[in-house]
């Protein structure tokens, strides 16, 4: 039981990076979702009203990062300061950096419709579901929990049910492991990964956003028809693990999972 992949995902609902490493903080892998496109109101924008998000590609640099759309670019730092508002994340409504007018007017002219870049500062005050923390853990601009873990073999279950295979793209991940039975992540309960402590809150239930072909923006009934086959618990469709973070640490690809702490 390995990681055999990680990926973070800095501005929310737009493209993934593919790291070999990374920091594990409480809110999450360093660098995850801490970014976030909101409209005039404030709320979130999201692939499953706004599919184009999916076409914005990100890198890493070594100041921070770099955002591609239609051959646009532009340069992020790792953090910004400045002045803060209110912005919703389902429920949830915290304090977050706005980014300045360069930031906001490139988005802005990419997307057709105002919007602006918020960033998550260390103070703003968000929290897991207290009925799945441990200690009041601080949450990112993730949907729900800091982490999602997903097994390799969870995903060839399903492709094998499938006229065409997807990509573990679909599914956004932070942390895929090979080497766990199909679905064998809904049920690790603590484990640790490098030098930092997991544990496994819930299976993570599924929207729209799985439908969306991450390069084309094609849709279909895919993956949802079938997962809801053998996957479906109440009105969930559930696909891989969300997962909280107990002990901050590094993990890497390579590393191996240890089941329990």
């Amino acid at each position: 039981m390995q990681v055999i992949q990680l990926f973070i995902y800095p501005i929310k609902s737009l493209g993934g990076i593919q790291l070999n490493q990374s920091q594990v903080t409480q809110r999450g892998l360093q660098y995850d979702r801490r970014y976030m496109l909101v409209d005039e109101h404030g709320q979130f924008l999201t692939q499953r009203t706004k599919h184009e998000l999916a076409l914005f590609k990100l890198a890493l640099t070594k100041d921070g990062f770099v955002v591609m759309y239609n051959q646009q670019k532009l340069n992020l730092p790792f953090t910004m300061e400045g002045a803060t508002q209110q912005v919703n994340v389902w429920e949830d409504t915290l304090e977050a950096v706005v980014a300045n007018t360069f930031y906001n007017n490139w988005f802005s002219k990419q997307l057709n419709m105002p919007v602006k870049l918020v960033y998550m500062h260390e103070q703003s005050n968000r929290l897991v579901n207290p009925k799945y923390a441990n200690q009041q853990e601080q949450l990112s601009f993730a949907d729900g929990y800091p982490v999602l873990v997903i097994s390799e073999a969870s995903l060839q279950y399903l492709n094998a049910k499938l006229a065409y295979p997807l990509g573990m793209d679909r599914f956004r991940p932070n942390i895929v492991v090979d080497g766990l039975a199909p679905h064998q992540e809904d049920e690790l309960g603590t484990f640790t990964l490098g030098s930092a402590s997991f544990k496994v809150a819930k299976p993570c239930g599924r929207c729209v956003v799985t439908t969306i072909n991450q390069q084309t923006l094609e849709t279909s009934k895919e993956p949802l028809a079938t997962l809801a086959k053998y996957r479906l618990a109440g009105d969930s469709v559930n696909f891989g693990a969300n997962t909280i973070c107990l002990a901050e640490g590094e993990l890497q690809v390579g590393d191996h999972l240890i089941v329990g702490i």
